[in-house]
Order: structure tokens, then C-alpha cells, then sequence
């Protein structure tokens, strides 16, 4: 009687065993199951995060400047995109109309004598800075987009023997994107103090 009831208690001490081994690996199952989703749900954010952060890259302006013509102008590109349309502010001292040309480019011409004009007197060998704020649209897949940036013109006087200085563009650098007509006429103002204290 005594082993009957043994064996029956060993019986459900087996039941149970088997019981916890079964709601073990259902458990073990479900965190698996959870683990991989959570994974996937993961990989996917960070999917769709790496994607904006190169749409966002791809619509970026990156403007460039670069002398051309022997240092007679200076072209205007962006790698990623084709610039559409393209205007040139002068700061408002040296009294230049905006140029809106058919390339995006700047010409020594356009701001030449007025560049010199402005620094007149003092030593004949100079060089400065003139910032010129570049607005320019361009497309990015069917959207038209415009960027703006400021772009530093180096330019150099020489003394001539006969008909006083002229001016030379010395290299282009883009200074920042963004930019306003009132940076660049802040800017510019900086440099005429500097140009006098040197005088």
C-alpha cells in the first residue's frame, strides 16, 4: 500500500517536473519571440533614421567657388545639384545693383572700381576681402529648392605706371552658408576698418 502510494507521489513529482519544463520553454519561446521583434522594430528606426539623414544630405546647398578665366571670375557650383538660378548681392556701400547671370559666376568687373574706389588712398599694394552674399535655386528630385551662402572674394591692388591701381581676384572661399544683406554690409564694414587702420 505504502509502495503504491510512493509510486504515486513520485508519479506527480515527475508531472510537475515536466510541467515546469513545459511553461519553461514557453516562456523562453515568448522572450525569443519578443527579442526578435524588438530587434527587427529597432533595425527598422534606424533604417528610417539613416534614410532621412541622407535625404536631408542630398537636399543640402553646398555652394562652391572656384577662379576661372586666369582670375577674371569666379564660378559657382554645388557637386550635389544643378544651380537653377543664381543672384549676387554687393554689400550697400559700394552702391552695385545685384547680378542675376545667366551661369553662376561673379566677374572682377562687376565690383572692380568699386572695390577701389572705396579703398582709395594709402599704399598702392593692398589686399582685402570682399564678401558677396550668393542666392541660388536648384532642384532636389521635383522640388525646387534655393540656398544661400557668403562667399569671400580675395582681391590684391597693384600700382600701375600710368592710370592709377588695379585689382586682381586672388582666390574665392565660401565664408558660411546662410547669410543677409546686413552680414554682408557688417562684414564689409569690418574690412574697410581694417583697410585704414593698415593705410
Amino acid at each position: 500500500m505504502s509502495e503504491s502510494a510512493d509510486q504515486a507521489r513520485t508519479r506527480r513529482r515527475w508531472i510537475t517536473l515536466a510541467e515546469l519544463v513545459a511553461v519553461s520553454g514557453v516562456i523562453i519561446a515568448a522572450l525569443t519571440f519578443w527579442m526578435n521583434w524588438s530587434d527587427h522594430r529597432a533595425s527598422e528606426r534606424d533604417r528610417a533614421v539613416t534614410e532621412e539623414k541622407t535625404r536631408a544630405a542630398e537636399a543640402r546647398f553646398a555652394l562652391r567657388a572656384e577662379l576661372a578665366s586666369d582670375g577674371d571670375e569666379v564660378r559657382l557650383s554645388d557637386p550635389r545639384h544643378e544651380l537653377l538660378d543664381t543672384s549676387v548681392i554687393f554689400p550697400a556701400a559700394l552702391k552695385l545693383t545685384a547680378r542675376t547671370p545667366a551661369t553662376a559666376r561673379i566677374e572682377r568687373d562687376w565690383f572692380a572700381d568699386a572695390v577701389l574706389k572705396a579703398t582709395d588712398g594709402g599704399a598702392d599694394e593692398r589686399e582685402g576681402r570682399l564678401p558677396v552674399l550668393v542666392t541660388a535655386s536648384y532642384r532636389v528630385g521635383e522640388a525646387t529648392r534655393t540656398g544661400r551662402a557668403i562667399v569671400d572674394l580675395v582681391w590684391r591692388t597693384h600700382g600701375r605706371m600710368i592710370g592709377g591701381r588695379t585689382l586682381t581676384i586672388e582666390a574665392a572661399r565660401v565664408r558660411e552658408t546662410g547669410g543677409s544683406a546686413a552680414r554682408i554690409d557688417a562684414l564689409w564694414a569690418a574690412e574697410l576698418k581694417r583697410q585704414s587702420e593698415r593705410a
